[in-house]
């Protein structure tokens, strides 16, 4: 790494090295990852590195680029200020691209009696705020970028990450979450304005804890209220779209989503509030086996 700083976390099951060549960005990780362990033995799944893409970047209109073990060559550099966000994503990338262990879909889920919700949808679909707001009501927070669905025993294996909140949303967690918990607002990123939001405290102690998966959603944000069947065959299709490694898992990755989409039932739901949503949620739920 030769003068570069570093940082090591453990995510649930998987390990990072985060080395930049500008502390800023680290000491914004430690702060906001100060709850979660460092890997046991040192030893880390993925490396990610910020670092300038010119030597004279490091002070002249710095700008941070996302380097690691995988990595895009056409990705744009982000400003300085914006590194805590460079980081974040360094990890989703190293993740997306060398995650074997688990098929991942890209979806958000919390859990509740031993059983997880899991919500998948585009971007803008709400997912993300809704899982932040039912973990500030009674939810155990389990991730929201990413799913991590057992090859084997079918179970959502958490990863609980910084909860990544965009424009509206930064305004409706700051509502019901403590502002201590909140990471510094960058404004005008490529995904718009973001805050990052540090899970609630049993998010962290219970990571290594999995859930069975018992309800899989499609929300639709800022539509009347309703709720839909869907068809397994749209579902399954739906699902690898959202996989970053379905593909890379080959037959495991098609047993794993054939049996989750057997044994899962599915709802999509549209809704125009958080209220609103979690109370058909509460509902839905009320009604599992």
């Amino acid at each position: 790494m030769g003068e570069m700083h570093q940082i090591l976390l453990k995510i649930g099951p998987a390990a990072f090295r985060i080395a930049s060549t500008w502390r800023e960005p680290l000491d914004q990780l430690a702060a906001l990852y100060n709850a979660y362990p460092a890997p046991a033995d040192q030893s880390v799944d993925f490396t990610v590195r910020l670092e300038p893409e010119k030597p004279w970047r490091r002070f002249i209109r710095p700008s941070v680029h996302i380097g690691g073990d995988f990595w895009l060559p056409d990705a744009a550099p982000l400003p300085l200020k914006q590194g805590l966000l460079a980081a974040e994503m360094g990890m989703n990338l190293q993740m997306a691209l060398g995650w074997r262990r688990h098929l991942l879909l890209h979806a958000s889920s919390v859990e509740k009696d031993g059983k997880a919700l899991v919500m998948t949808g585009l971007s803008g679909s709400g997912k993300s705020t809704l899982s932040a707001m039912l973990a500030e009501r009674g939810w155990r927070f389990m991730g929201d970028e990413f799913a991590l669905l057992s090859l084997d025993s079918g179970q959502i294996s958490p990863f609980p990450r910084l909860i990544s909140l965009k424009n509206e949303a930064i305004g409706a967690m700051q509502k019901v979450a403590a502002e201590t918990r909140f990471g510094p607002e960058m404004k005008t990123t490529p995904k718009g304005d973001i805050r990052h939001l540090v899970p609630p405290k049993a998010a962290v102690e219970r990571m290594d804890a999995p859930a069975r998966p018992a309800l899989l959603l499609f929300p639709r944000f800022g539509h009347a209220p309703e709720l839909r069947e869907m068809g397994k065959s749209e579902v399954f299709v739906r699902l690898t779209q959202a996989s970053t490694n379905y593909v890379a898992l080959g037959e495991a990755g098609f047993h794993a989503l054939t049996r989750f989409v057997d044994q899962v039932p599915v709802k999509a739901m549209d809704y125009q509030s958080t209220d609103q949503a979690e109370q058909m949620i509460g509902e839905l739920w009320s009604r599992l086996p």
